[in-house]
């Protein structure tokens, strides 16, 4: 696997904002998000191979119970299979981290869904090259939908402004057995004033359909830096 970084830090994002976790970050995306904050694991991939098995030795350096494997995107790479069975073998809480346009097989305490919405195509980004395909994969709601099947998830979208919620809400809307308390609203923003600025107005379009509001705590924490 081709893994860009490993770090200790806390999870600043969803239900389990606030925990301390080893962060695995694999390097590699089949997605282009226009608005991504981690380039060197997407737009401009880099890291270095490493075997599942050098991987979940390396995390036992660090004092954490829970593990997040991000990305990039983490299920481009069949290995994640193993990965994730050695990491559960070992005891860790183990959430996944993906966009769900790709399935395998893993071991997977919490299932952190996150479909890119039309915002997300990079239409301008890069003189929109990458906008075709992104635009072809970036939904598949029978990957969806089958991650929601198999594992305890949350449904976790990347709101940039109001007319995104339409689009949130008739996906929401085409998938089986969606708990309103699972899909989660997150300002898109790398900086805490671009984050405040969008707080309010998602707040309360959280409270008017009961999802939960998700802040971005390492920003608040620590800026958009890398190993946070």
């Amino acid at each position: 696997m081709n893994i860009s970084e490993i770090f200790h830090s806390i999870q600043g994002e969803g239900r389990l904002v606030g925990v301390p976790s080893v962060f695995i970050r694999v390097s590699g995306c089949n997605l282009r998000c226009t608005w991504c904050d981690t380039p060197y694991a997407s737009w401009n991939p880099e890291g270095e191979e490493m075997s599942p098995d050098l991987i979940a030795r390396t995390i036992k350096r660090y004092r954490a119970s829970h593990v997040v494997i991000t990305g990039g995107e983490p299920m481009i790479f069949p290995e994640i299979t193993e990965l994730s069975a050695l990491l559960g073998e070992s005891g860790y809480h183990i959430t996944i981290e993906t966009a769900a346009t790709i399935y395998h097989p893993v071991t997977c305490d919490l299932a952190s869904i996150s479909p890119k919405m039309a915002n997300s195509t990079p239409f301008v980004r890069d003189s929109g090259r990458e906008a075709a395909r992104h635009e072809h994969l970036r939904l598949n709601r029978d990957v969806i939908q089958r991650f929601m099947d198999n594992f305890e998830h949350q449904l976790k979208f990347v709101v940039d402004a109001p007319g995104d919620l339409v689009e949130i809400e008739e996906l929401v809307g085409s998938l089986s057995g969606v708990r309103p308390e699972n899909v989660l609203l997150m300002p898109q923003g790398t900086t805490v004033e671009e984050l405040r600025s969008k707080a309010t107005w998602l707040a309360d379009a959280c409270m008017e359909r009961s999802f939960r509001y998700c802040p971005r705590l390492q920003i608040e924490l620590y800026g958009n830096t890398r190993g946070t």
